[in-house]
């Protein structure tokens, strides 16, 4: 898959559904991935937060993954420029860790997510992205960079709801999102 032990990926997407689902995706298609969540909306997450890994220390489940899967921890009050080494730390023990963010605030490297909507809904930037078809709009992204299938209403559902997306193309597409150079 062109990913090695470690590897960090910050998403953001501008369309709100898409900054949920994204994240997760991503995360689902590593098969064992971390996901923080920058942003404090993600309902599937624990009690504890990065803020109190900075302050007591990691537990075992949280330093190093005890099964295949998805965990997801929010930041607490966390600051971003305070999260990045602790982040770096966990990354030593999880084959994945996809941060979930706005534009441009973390300083590692970034995937925008762009939802590729008909009419003029369309995005109208030629950036790097991930492109990510919906029903009725546009086959062919305005930039560069995978232009995945559409997600699938059950998918989106059932990640909005707290679950994993299930097995099929749509996850499969985003395996190749972790070999690809983003800056």
């Amino acid at each position: 898959m062109g990913r090695e032990r470690g590897r960090v990926l910050a998403v953001a997407a501008t369309d709100p559904v898409m900054s949920v689902v994204a994240p997760v995706a991503l995360a689902a298609s590593a098969g064992t991935a971390l996901v923080v969540d920058m942003g404090e909306t993600l309902g599937r997450a624990g009690a504890r937060t990065l803020e109190d890994i900075a302050a007591d220390g990691p537990t075992r489940a949280e330093a190093v993954p005890g099964r295949k899967g998805v965990a997801v921890i929010r930041s607490g009050r966390l600051r971003t420029e305070d999260a990045v080494e602790l982040v770096g730390r966990l990354a030593l023990a999880w084959p994945a860790v996809v941060i979930r963010t706005g534009p441009g605030v973390w300083p590692g490297p970034m995937v925008p997510i762009e939802a590729l909507f008909p009419g003029l809904l369309c995005p109208r930037v030629s950036h790097p992205a991930v492109w990510q078809r919906v029903r009725g709009g546009p086959s062919a992204a305005p930039g560069p960079g995978p232009v995945l299938p559409p997600a699938g209403a059950a998918n989106v559902r059932r990640i909005l709801a707290g679950g994993m997306p299930l097995p099929g193309r749509w996850l499969r597409s985003w395996r190749r999102v972790w070999g690809l150079p983003w800056a």
